[in-house]
């Protein structure tokens, strides 16, 4: 009897004792570690992130001046004069582009009649862009704004430009590449696509904000729109300059997609009039000549850049 008398009493103790126990510690671990990082860097950014409308499609941007300067790039808004911008918070404007460069895919945006100071992104500094570290993705993937995607900084190309692995789709085009302090990095402009699926494999790219400061910095203040950053002098019309090996004819000022030849590479990759090319091997295009000189070299493959209604892709063509 003495025994189960004090038997009883301790294991009560026991039971009390233990059992509050469980919910602080749960409470404690809900978000630490990299879920904590992933919360804080999109709870900063997402603010200053918006989705862009133009005729040929949606896209995204990165505010970066509190009066309503909007980093983009330059096929998201694909000759617009004025586009339609909608922050975060459902807020609509109307845009003015003020400055493209198609050779970085850059464009600035100034949006009209703000009122009060907007969410803004820092721009990060060179230290805060090094392969191996974690990058953050904010945008409007098929218009679902605010979709948020992670990875890694998988490599910096020796332009400066930056491949991720971070999940970019159409609609994120424009919009920006973060590192975990939440400054912007780069400016998302494309996927890998090898085939005409345009699905995702894990290969993205995106301008790196270290090539875009000088373009923000010499156009900030523009007032007037400037569709075109760089003048292209009169060229001869050349409606297929690099003959059946691809097998497109293009327009020699814009290089844009007139016609695309049966049987050819570019109709296996899914090429079609009004498409884009803009770079080769991730070599930006500033005329056919260019293409015809790369293809004179008979390459086995190349990864072509096309956009296409406000959209942008990488496609593997093989010969």
């Amino acid at each position: 009897m003495k025994a189960s008398t004090l038997l009883l009493p301790l294991l009560t103790m026991t039971l009390a004792t233990a059992t509050p126990m469980i919910a602080p510690s749960w409470a404690q671990t809900r978000f630490q570690g990299d879920e904590q990082v992933n919360i804080q860097v999109y709870q900063k950014a997402s603010p200053a992130v918006v989705t862009i409308r133009t005729n040929g499609g949606n896209g995204s941007g990165s505010i970066i001046s509190p009066d309503g300067l909007v980093l983009t790039g330059e096929h998201v808004i694909s000759g617009s004069r004025t586009v339609q911008v909608t922050t975060s918070t459902g807020a609509r404007y109307n845009a003015r582009v003020i400055a493209t460069n198609r050779q970085r895919d850059l464009a600035l945006l100034r949006l009209e009649n703000v009122q009060g100071r907007l969410a803004t992104l820092p721009l990060a500094n060179r230290e805060g862009i090094q392969v191996g570290q974690r990058v953050f993705a904010i945008g409007s993937p098929f218009g679902l704004s605010g979709t948020y995607t992670t990875g890694i900084l998988s490599r910096i190309a020796t332009n400066g430009d930056l491949q991720t692995d971070a999940a970019i789709n159409p609609g994120n085009s424009g919009g920006p590449l973060l590192n975990s302090r939440g400054e912007l990095i780069g400016v998302n402009r494309a996927i890998l696509s090898p085939g005409s699926s345009g699905g995702n494999i894990g290969i993205g790219f995106a301008t790196s904000v270290l090539n875009a400061q000088e373009f923000i910095a010499q156009n900030r203040n523009n007032s007037a729109p400037a569709l075109a950053a760089e003048p292209r002098p009169n060229r001869p019309n050349v409606p297929n300059p690099q003959g059946v090996r691809l097998g497109v004819a293009l327009d020699p000022e814009t290089l844009t997609v007139r016609e695309v030849e049966p049987n050819s590479p570019a109709q296996v990759i899914g090429l079609r009039p009004g498409d884009r090319l803009l770079a080769v091997n991730g070599r930006p295009l500033e005329d056919p000549e260019e293409l015809r000189a790369f293809l004179e070299r008979r390459p086995r493959a190349m990864v072509l850049t096309v956009a296409r209604q406000g959209r942008v892709a990488n496609v593997l063509v093989r010969f």
